[in-house]
């Protein structure tokens, strides 16, 4: 009993290290390199529309707080990234049309259409901020995203900030439970053994 009583402990012991282990390495991550309040972009990073082409309540809310920065004058311009990735509905586009739709005037909405996962939103945002001489964006996401997306955005020389979207009010805490479980766990593993070999993610700095 005694030995069963003492495994049990030290797995308990284990799960609280683990535990620990996880929540630090998610909620440290660097949430900028700028202390600035005005940047040259904002950048929408992309999530699936719904299938039948409509704006998901998670893609929506991403745009709308970008919306409000801008109204705001965070920045002069919006880029919203996003392939066709998980349905045949391009996720820049319809980001796009939910910008235009709340008053942003088309010109000063950039449309990024290839990136297919959050590594190439950044890569392919920072080839058109290098295009047009931007040096600081502020990242829009939803907020279980952001730790991820941060530690993807270090690789690049340009300032940022991160500046979360509000969860859909439709979505219940069970439901948005499990987003923050997946992105911590994905988190610490790229804190700990960093990202493999990809031709869209430089070296840092």
């Amino acid at each position: 009993m005694r030995v069963r009583k003492g495994v049990g402990e030290a797995v308990a012991v284990t799960f609280l290290v683990w535990v620990a282990v996880v929540v630090v390495s998610y909620e440290t991550v660097p949430t900028h390199t700028t202390d600035a309040t005005h940047f040259d972009t904002l950048l929408v990073l992309g999530s699936p529309s719904d299938p039948d082409g409509k704006p998901s309540p998670e893609q929506r809310e991403r745009v709308m707080e970008a919306v409000r920065e801008f109204q705001a004058g965070r920045a002069g311009h919006i880029i919203v990234s996003g392939a066709a990735v998980h349905n045949q509905w391009c996720e820049a586009e319809s980001m796009a049309r939910i910008a235009k739709a709340a008053g942003v005037p088309a010109e000063d909405v950039v449309v990024e259409p290839q990136a297919r996962n959050t590594i190439e939103n950044v890569f392919y945002a920072h080839r058109i901020m290098d295009q047009q001489g931007w040096k600081t964006a502020e990242v829009v996401s939803s907020p279980s995203h952001l730790p991820r997306a941060s530690l993807i955005l270090e690789h690049y020389g340009f300032g940022w900030r991160t500046q979360p979207a509000h969860w859909p009010p439709e979505y219940s805490a069970q439901r948005i439970a499990p987003y923050y479980f997946y992105e911590a766990m994905g988190t610490t593993v790229l804190r700990w053994f960093g990202f493999r070999q990809n031709p869209f993610l430089p070296k840092k700095p």
